[in-house]
């Protein structure tokens, strides 16, 4: 079978890109075609994305990406990933020309807390949870939406990816994947559960209708064809959730492994065939997400990579100087285990931007355990922090499925920490095979392949390809 080419607008929360995918049988090469900027945009009413920009960037990525591929036979599909949760609301009667209401709101902003108090009025959490199987997060786009005045205004409701494929092609479908994160997806249906919307004040006819991946969106506008230099690329949709996309793309060695998908959240879990909604999983605050082939992720949030990233920027802000990640790192990994302190990672005053460091300070102070001093101190903290929050979650996933586990899989950013690698081998017993980093745009570029047929198979048989393509690191427990 031929090789083919396919471009992943992967959005993460930190930071965009475009990625290319040379794909055949036995052919897995990524490069990437562009690389842009993604922040939270502080404004007078909260916390925003500039979407517009990150569109902008798409589009330039992509005629970077048409403009590599020329001489090989060109672009055969294009498929966006991105974080979850967050949303554009349309006005306008013209489906295909609808304008924007506002600037999408960032899921940090604090503004859902009167959310979640308005939603659970109308709806414990206890029935939500038995109708949409998710964990409690106050970001949950329906808590957004109890939020959000702009919403009695607005005719339609696209989440992230799907509002760019939109303005790429001018269709509107919302990708299950990334519905299921809404709140709003019944969980075994996997359909809109449009009751829970009337129940809490949302016209149905608000939300596109739900499409799986390997559905084809359409082709690009007529009116892009001079700005990416092509005509009529075809948009796929693919797992639109990031994380979604990111368990495609790892390559799951057992039938009893787990994985850590580790950027800026660490997303814990494992993939069933089918959800776990009990009242063990809604107390221990588990999440079913959906999956690619009408999978269940079953997995819980864990601070990630957002906590080191976010100490680093707070010194930097504080010094001037800019602090090196790897340099730390070496340091951290001669720090003393007596000088090691492992704190919750998952206490909520970790969640909004700030001062790491004088958090986990007064967090240690409360507790009365000692305070990290040293910038490496507190840098092993932070890595051995993290890793006994996945371990912990580890352990409750194992528990709350009644699956056991012989293998952990780290992808994402993440697997490039050796030292937190290996700490979360040493702290959950299980061995770790970290890669590959880009595990979101593997998965996004294997469903557009699959559904281009330049390849086939089930997940086990594409994730097959990536083993045998990626070079994979072993940490085994120690001691």
């Amino acid at each position: 079978m031929p090789v083919t080419t396919h471009a992943a607008v992967d959005l993460g929360a930190s930071s965009g890109r475009v990625m290319l995918g040379r794909i055949g049988p036995e052919t897995l090469d990524l490069k990437e075609a562009a690389r842009f900027p993604n922040a939270a945009v502080p404004l007078a009413d909260g916390l925003h994305w500039d979407v517009v920009g990150l569109y902008q960037h798409a589009l330039n990525g992509l005629a970077e990406a048409v403009r590599q591929t020329r001489d090989i036979g060109g672009l055969v599909s294009v498929g966006i990933d991105s974080w979850a949760v967050d949303y554009g609301l349309l006005t306008g009667t013209d489906a295909q020309r609808m304008s924007l209401l506002g600037v999408p709101f960032h899921y940090r902003d604090v503004r859902t807390s009167g959310g979640v108090e308005r939603t659970h009025r109308h709806v414990p959490f206890a029935e939500l949870y038995r109708r949409n199987g998710l964990q409690f997060l106050p970001f949950n786009t329906l808590y957004q939406l109890a939020a959000d005045d702009l919403l009695p205004m607005a005719e339609k409701l696209l989440l992230i990816p799907d509002l760019l494929g939109y303005w790429l092609t001018g269709e509107q479908l919302t990708e299950q994947t990334n519905a299921s994160t809404t709140g709003l997806l019944e969980v075994h249906t996997k359909s809109w559960d449009t009751e829970l919307m009337r129940t809490l004040g949302m016209p149905p006819g608000l939300f596109a209708p739900v499409a799986a991946p390997g559905t084809a969106l359409g082709t690009t506008r007529g009116e892009l064809t001079d700005v990416l230099g092509a005509e009529a690329l075809p948009v796929t949709l693919v797992g639109s959730h990031d994380t979604a996309s990111a368990v495609v793309g790892t390559p799951l060695s057992t039938s009893n492994a787990a994985y850590i998908s580790c950027g800026t959240w660490g997303l814990v879990g494992l993939e069933l065939k089918a959800p776990v909604v009990t009242d063990a999983s809604r107390e221990a605050n588990f999440t079913n997400e959906g999956g690619v082939d009408g999978r269940t992720r079953f997995l819980t949030n864990v601070m990630g990579t957002w906590l080191l990233s976010e100490t680093l920027a707070s010194w930097r802000r504080r010094t001037g100087k800019e602090q090196h990640l790897a340099e730390l790192l070496t340091a951290a990994a001669e720090v003393p285990a007596e000088r090691v302190v492992v704190f919750d990672v998952q206490d909520p005053r970790f969640v909004p931007p700030g001062d790491m460091a004088q958090r986990i300070a007064d967090l240690c102070r409360e507790q009365q355990k000692p305070v990290p001093q040293s910038c490496a101190e507190i840098v092993r903290s932070i890595v051995e922090s993290l890793a006994a929050g996945f371990a912990k979650a580890l352990a409750e996933a194992v528990r709350l499925a009644g699956r056991s586990v012989d293998t952990v899989h780290m992808v994402g950013g993440g697997s490039l920490n050796a030292l937190l690698c290996q700490a979360t081998a040493d702290r959950s017993g299980y061995p770790v095979i970290a890669g590959p980093v880009e595990a979101t745009a593997i998965g996004n570029l294997l469903i557009q392949a699959r559904t281009a047929g330049t390849i086939t198979g089930t997940l086990e048989e594409i994730r097959g390809l990536i083993a045998r393509t990626h070079h994979l690191t072993t940490y085994q427990p120690r001691g």
